[in-house]
């Protein structure tokens, strides 16, 4: 399979339709395996995909340090992506810093393991609510004029928060959860988005792999898989979100696709200004999830998509309330 994506913007940045999430490949979903995680990444460039997407948080620098590898002698056909934010990524709590000094203490961290002399897209990974944006947005403005950083993002941040911090410099895109099954966004941030030409990244747009259909009980996940702490996999709640993956099978079977596939076209299609970056650590469903980006769909599918998964019809909350503390601020 041969692709090359077609592109979009967010705000002046210009990215394939769709990109790599890499977290997968240090954090969250039990162990990886650092070289078949690099050939994927290696597979996703040639299939057009050039926006990756990290953290200093995922495996404590691991993942930055992955990229790296994965992108030497390669770096100029890669839009790299990273986050900061979470000041104890070795320990337990996460706790959030986005004072100036940790900005420029944590930019220089992720570049070093990065390899690279700059970053593409730099995002506040959550608000640091005891620091007011201005100061940190403010931060990372000044890596833009040092030529270290050259786009700014913002992640899970809250409408009035977004307004604040674009007043400062332009924001290039909000980094939040979207999918069928999470559409908080849709109401109030989506539209300030599109007010003030912020572009869209959705993650997790396959709901953790659950709108794929691969899962249908905990059994076999690694004890340390995240999924095991989330309301929405839960005994009770996982059975009753299992009906949607039923319909959406349905739906997939009859096009042709499938559910995954199904799923993050339905997310492709909310505008052109939105750039999902599914995760994997495999090509096989790098692949599937490539073909999704031009999977056309019309309004009578889209809306048969939406009707089998109706907003507000899933069970669970999408983290626990520890975890909900740090989402939308």
């Amino acid at each position: 399979m041969n692709s090359t994506l077609p592109l979009r913007r967010l705000g002046e940045l210009t990215v394939s339709a769709q990109g790599l999430g890499c977290m997968g490949m240090s954090h969250g979903y039990g162990s990886s395996d650092d070289d078949q995680s690099i050939a994927t990444i290696h597979r996703a460039l040639e299939l057009g995909v050039t926006l990756l997407d990290t953290s200093d948080f995922y495996g404590a620098g691991h993942n930055e340090e992955l990229i790296g590898r994965a992108l030497a002698g390669r770096r100029e056909q890669a839009v790299v992506a990273t986050k900061f934010g979470f000041a104890n990524r070795l320990g337990e709590t996460t706790d959030i810093r986005g004072d100036a000094a940790f900005v420029r203490q944590a930019c220089e961290a992720s570049l070093r393991r990065l390899g690279t002399d700059h970053i593409d897209l730099y995002y506040l990974h959550r608000v640091d609510q005891n620091v007011p944006i201005e100061e940190t947005v403010g931060a990372m403005a000044e890596l833009v004029t040092a030529g270290k950083v050259r786009h700014l993002g913002l992640s899970e941040a809250s409408a009035q928060t977004l307004r604040r911090a674009h007043a400062v410099h332009p924001i290039a895109a909000l980094q939040s959860e979207w999918s069928l099954w999470t559409r908080d966004l849709e109401q109030e941030i989506a539209p300030v988005c599109r007010e003030l030409g912020i572009g869209l990244v959705p993650f997790s747009p396959l709901g953790r792999g659950f709108l794929t259909g691969r899962y249908t009980s905990l059994d076999g996940l690694p004890e340390t898989d995240l999924r095991r702490s989330q309301p929405r996999f839960t005994d009770g709640n996982l059975e009753q979100n299992l009906a949607i993956v039923d319909r959406l099978n349905e739906l997939a079977g009859a096009r042709g696709v499938t559910a995954g596939q199904l799923a993050l076209a339905w997310v492709q299609h909310r505008g052109s200004d939105v750039v999902p970056i599914p995760g994997t650590r495999r090509e096989k469903y790098l692949e599937e999830n490539v073909a999704a980006a031009t999977l056309e769909l019309s309004a009578d599918e889209l809306a048969a998509i939406d009707a089998a998964a109706p907003a507000g019809s899933v069970a669970g909350t999408r983290y626990d309330q520890r975890n909900l503390g740090f989402v939308n601020r």
